[in-house]
């Protein structure tokens, strides 16, 4: 194993994962008051609401697709009887839609960023890096998915990628495995564990801040209370009211 195969596919990985994780419990720890995705709706609303519900829910579907991909086994799909031509279609097709959703919502977002005044002053350099790696994953993953798989000569990541992405959190890392991969699924690989590093000290830690009191807490009884004069005397219109003095 190289120095460069030792580093890239072995240590930043796992650097990655212990800055995600004690980055977060440093972040809650000592800035709780800035754990919030510092909404700016006020500030402009109209590329908001078409940006951030395209970019959250293909980013769902993305992260799904992902899950399906890298982290269940090629064994494992055979063996529910789906056949891989099948499961290659369909997460082309999947995948391309929403890396499609994720790049336009970024877009949006971006551009919502950089071109609204009060909304770029809100926005920090962390920010804006996070943005950045998810545009690149997001093009590259539509590279990958269209370019390669369905209108290129394709190739079998699950055989690769998977297999050392799997390896990182068996605690035997299988670099070679990624060494044989095309240079941009390293790339898309990269700039993933990049993203992950970042994501404690941006606006991403919003994405763990899940209202499940929502679920018990009582529900709220609203009354509807009409404006009456008041029941002691001398204290409506424009009379005075002596202190002390009983009425």
């Amino acid at each position: 194993m190289s120095g460069f195969d030792l580093w890239w596919w072995v240590i930043l990985p796992y650097a990655a994962m212990v800055v995600f994780v004690v980055g977060h419990v440093w972040r809650w720890r000592y800035d709780q008051f800035g754990w919030t995705s510092r909404s700016t709706q006020l500030q402009e609303r109209r590329l908001l609401k078409w940006g951030a519900p395209l970019f959250h829910y293909s980013t769902f579907a993305a992260i799904a697709g992902h899950v399906i991909g890298i982290l269940i086994p090629r064994s494992f799909t055979e063996w529910l009887g789906i056949p891989e031509r099948a499961y290659t279609l369909f997460s082309g097709i999947a995948g391309s839609v929403a890396a499609i959703g994720v790049l336009i919502g970024a877009g949006i977002l971006i551009f919502r960023r950089m071109g609204v005044p009060r909304v770029r002053a809100t926005t920090s350099a962390v920010d804006y890096l996070a943005l950045v790696l998810l545009g690149i994953i997001s093009l590259l993953g539509i590279y990958l998915t269209l370019g390669v798989q369905e209108f290129g000569d394709g190739y079998d990541y699950r055989t690769t990628v998977s297999v050392w992405f799997r390896s990182l959190f068996a605690g035997s890392p299988d670099y070679q495995a990624i060494g044989d991969a095309p240079v941009m699924y390293q790339v898309h690989a990269t700039a993933a564990w990049m993203i992950f590093a970042v994501w404690p000290f941006s606006r991403l830690v919003h994405a763990w801040s899940y209202p499940l009191w929502y679920l018990w807490r009582p529900y709220v009884v609203y009354r509807d209370r009409r404006a009456g004069p008041p029941s002691e005397p001398g204290t409506g219109g424009r009379r005075w009211r002596r202190i002390g003095v009983r009425y």
